[in-house]
């Protein structure tokens, strides 16, 4: 078993987490037609010609109906699929003043905040969201995933504590505590939490590839390759097994792990 190392991870490993993070609690909207799975996966032609069609249909719809809730919510959520998360942010900004205390829009609203790297204002925005004598479970894994992007690592842990007590069944949850733990190289941590969500309910294709990044982060490869197999075509497991493999380079681990894979 590999020494547990607690120093900083490489920039590019934490920005692989982070996209983890986004995933889990910072994704759009579940209803949204232009929800998407893994970031960082190019979605096949065939579905991006499907996703820019559904959100041309939903910008015209909001020129139409700018005022319309479910339309601000469908096309914010829309606009932060295809990456646009600062139209995102114009639309939701114009949908919580006319909104003002509609939960679901200021959630949406911190989330694309934090998705445009507004961290601050994404985490004011979500506390307007949270009532502090009965919070949602949601609410807090959302400010939980926030303060995770502005590496307040140990606060975002009390929040999913929280959250478990309310959900203490919700995937989301454990996927976002197991990544927050991937942040600051507890991957022992991070694969436990990680392997108590993808058999929950609700466990979605990106929490199963993050088990495999963090087991592949142990050195442990033929697992790890066996874990995207599962998810991916082989030319996508083989290029995340490429990637792994370069992040432990730039760690300066190799020479722990290369025996193994």
């Amino acid at each position: 078993m590999l020494p547990r190392l607690f120093r900083p991870v490489p920039k590019s490993f934490r920005l692989l987490l982070l996209a983890g993070v986004a995933a889990v609690a910072l994704s759009a909207c579940a209803t949204s037609p232009m929800t998407t799975g893994s970031i960082g996966d190019a979605p096949a032609a065939g579905m991006a010609g499907k996703q820019a069609a559904a959100l041309a249909q939903l910008g015209e719809r909001y020129k139409k109906s700018p005022g319309d809730r479910a339309t601000i919510l469908y096309y914010a959520a829309a606009l932060r699929a295809n990456g646009q998360s600062p139209q995102a942010v114009a639309v939701l900004e114009n949908g919580v003043a006319t909104f003002k205390t509609d939960k679901e829009m200021l959630v949406a609203f911190a989330k694309a905040l934090a998705a445009s790297g507004q961290f601050e204002r994404a985490l004011n925005v979500i506390d307007r969201a949270i009532d502090p004598a009965a919070p949602g479970w949601n609410e807090l894994l959302v400010k939980g995933a926030i303060l995770d992007q502005s590496g307040r690592n140990d606060e975002a842990r009390l929040l999913y504590g929280q959250a478990l007590k309310i959900a203490p069944e919700q995937a989301s949850v454990h996927a976002n505590l197991g990544l927050s733990y991937a942040m600051t190289n507890e991957l022992d941590k991070a694969e436990s939490e990680l392997r108590l969500a993808v058999k929950m309910r609700g466990a979605t294709t990106q929490v199963r590839q993050n088990l495999a990044l963090v087991v592949g982060l142990q050195g442990r490869f033929d697992e790890s390759r066996a874990l995207f197999a599962a998810e991916l075509p082989p030319d996508q497991v083989e290029a995340n097994m490429a990637y792994i493999k370069s992040l432990l380079t730039q760690q300066n681990r190799w020479d722990l792990v290369k025996q193994q894979g």
